[in-house]
């Protein structure tokens, strides 16, 4: 449904380019006195060639304001669809093939492609002149898009995704306190504040080609472009390797935890259960309260703990609570207790084992290494409550990247299916978005000639409605879910696109300045972009759990930005 209507709209689209340049041709004729057109009537120039340049010699153009406006809509339009076509192409190839390459490689790069090539077209043909006036075009999408995904869709992420926050922490699909702004909000993993602290470091090239201006030099701007650029493309290289690996270390840190927790419950255990201590002062195992437990666990008294009575001890043990099967905490046992390999722990090893274990918790703040004292119980009890918050707040991440495999156990022929329409739609959307990039700069810069209002402004707040709709509605549709795997996810990927827009999208405006010669000079530009992703970076990094009245924070910053360009810019002159 939602293709036959973008095909009758682009259908009306050409309807009217045909009527209205066919209306204009009949105006020349019959006006031979070369009376004043009215400018709304002035929409196309299909057959007017000295009035605007027409892109690829073909496509229509204006000079007048409703024409351009019209230009606008439409163009956007199909960046839109462009923009729809790769993220849904994007989605299927990732549940075929799971993350890593193809999700952490791939993926990231097609969804900053719209802004990537609106980028390029707007400085890429014409003369330096031209590239220089239409070049803003490009900064301003760049800064609007990551402006617009920090402040409103993150603001209003928080919004539809909140919860009831119990304890610190928001409770999955539990919304019964309505618009408390401290009582409700969303809780992500912690993963998404690595993503935050990534997305900060991100804005280092900025700075890098911002630093000649800074020390009001002239000389150095074109050098500094380049080194911007190729800190650019080194971050950008890094940052893809990261999101290769990252399931893989995602699934190496949630084992690490799970193992802690482990260790953290039968050491609380085994420690009231032994009611002694079970180390003496000077650090050495307390063998009389060690060996009693020991025999209390060896129930058939062969004198060694078995699989099965292991399990019986771990049924002891609330694991539970974190959803760690007694069957894996067996094996971490088995795996740290059973030097011979034999299956079976003896009381040497139990006790070597305990010692290590012990040694492991006692580290966690105080430092101490096998002590024994009064607080040890509490101390034990700490670590415990501490594992289980970072097993929550480390999320359902244990089996990240599996979810290929589920795809392909539904059947060849549906993946080989898949994966077709995957690579149609990525193909589809590819060509619409280098199709229509530059008539779409083209269309901006006229606008801006015909209502004098600066290009950057226009698109700063136009471009990225087209080219960051489908991220923006998929990251509001995944919030509304009131999980904190999605709420995860969610905002991981709205860090993710403004890094990808900070590396890829600026790598490829640097090489536009650099092999075209012009002049850097967005300095409130790039203050803007600065401020937002510092001020966002850092606030994500710090906290997991986002109240509703965080929300309000990321909407201010919004008109915050256009106002701080503008003053900078026109009152005091920075460009």
């Amino acid at each position: 449904m939602a293709r036959r209507s973008s095909s009758r709209a682009v259908y009306t689209f050409f309807c009217l380019l045909a009527l209205t340049g066919a209306t204009y041709a009949r105006f020349i004729s019959d006006n031979p006195s070369n009376q004043p057109v009215p400018s709304f009537i002035r929409l196309n120039t299909l057959f007017a060639t000295e009035s605007c340049e027409q892109t690829y010699g073909f496509l229509p153009c204006t000079t007048t304001v409703l024409g351009n406006i019209f230009l606008i809509l439409i163009y956007g339009f199909l960046m839109f669809k462009a923009a729809t076509y790769l993220s849904s192409g994007s989605e299927l190839l990732l549940e075929i093939l799971g993350p890593g390459i193809i999700g952490g490689l791939f993926l990231p790069m097609l969804g900053a492609l719209p802004d990537a090539m609106l980028i390029l077209v707007s400085g890429i043909s014409g003369t330096k002149e031209t590239a220089q006036s239409q070049v803003s075009v490009g900064m301003g999408l760049l800064a609007g898009s990551t402006v617009m995904l920090l402040t409103i869709i993150w603001g209003t992420c928080v919004i539809v995704g909140k919860c009831d926050i119990e304890g610190h922490f928001a409770i999955d699909g539990k919304d019964t306190k309505g618009l408390s702004l401290t009582g409700s909000g969303v809780t992500t993993d912690i993963w998404t504040t690595y993503a935050a602290i990534i997305m900060a470091v991100s804005v280092l090239p900025f700075l890098v080609v911002q630093l000649p201006q800074v020390m009001n030099s002239t000389s150095g701007r074109h050098l500094a472009v380049l080194i911007g650029l190729v800190i650019s493309l080194s971050l950008l290289i890094s940052y893809c390797l990261y999101q290769v690996f990252q399931p893989w270390i995602q699934r190496r840190r949630y084992a690490y935890v799970r193992h802690k927790h482990i260790i953290s419950g039968v050491l609380t255990h085994l420690r009231m259960r032994g009611l002694g201590r079970l180390f003496t002062e000077h650090g050495h195992p307390n063998e009389h309260v060690t060996k009693k437990l020991f025999e209390a666990i060896d129930i058939n008294k062969d004198n060694h703990l078995s699989t099965s009575e292991l399990r019986a001890l771990m049924l002891g043990i609330r694991l539970d609570e974190v959803n760690l099967d007694e069957d894996g905490a067996v094996d971490k046992v088995m795996k740290d207790f059973d030097t011979s390999l034999d299956s079976k722990v003896d009381y040497r090893e139990f006790v070597l084992g305990i010692s290590k274990w012990m040694d492991e918790a006692m580290q966690f703040k105080s430092g101490n290494s096998r002590i024994d004292g009064p607080d040890t119980i509490a101390h034990l009890t700490e670590f415990h409550e501490d594992t289980k918050r970072q097993i929550f707040l480390l999320g359902p991440q244990g089996d990240a990247g599996e979810q290929g495999g589920e795809a392909v156990e539904g059947g060849v022929k549906s993946t080989k299916w898949t994966s077709v329409k995957a690579v149609l739609l990525l193909l589809l959307g590819t060509a619409i978005a280098a199709a229509f990039a530059d008539p779409l700069v083209d269309a901006v810069d006229n606008f801006s000639d015909a209502t004098s209002i600066p290009t950057f402004f226009i698109s700063f707040i136009a471009l990225p409605l087209a080219t960051n709709s489908s991220e923006a509605v998929s990251a509001i549709i995944f919030a509304s879910r009131k999980k904190q795997a999605s709420a995860s996810l969610t905002f991981s990927e709205l860090y993710g696109a403004v890094t990808m827009n900070n590396v890829l999208c600026l790598s490829v405006f640097l090489a536009l300045v650099y092999y075209r010669g012009l002049t850097w000079d967005f300095s409130s530009e790039v203050l803007v972009i600065f401020i937002v992703c510092v001020v966002m970076g850092v606030f994500g990094s710090l906290r997991t759990t986002f109240p509703l009245w965080t929300c309000f924070l990321a909407f201010s910053l919004y008109p915050f930005s256009l106002a701080l360009v503008y003053v900078l810019d026109y009152v005091f002159g920075w460009s």
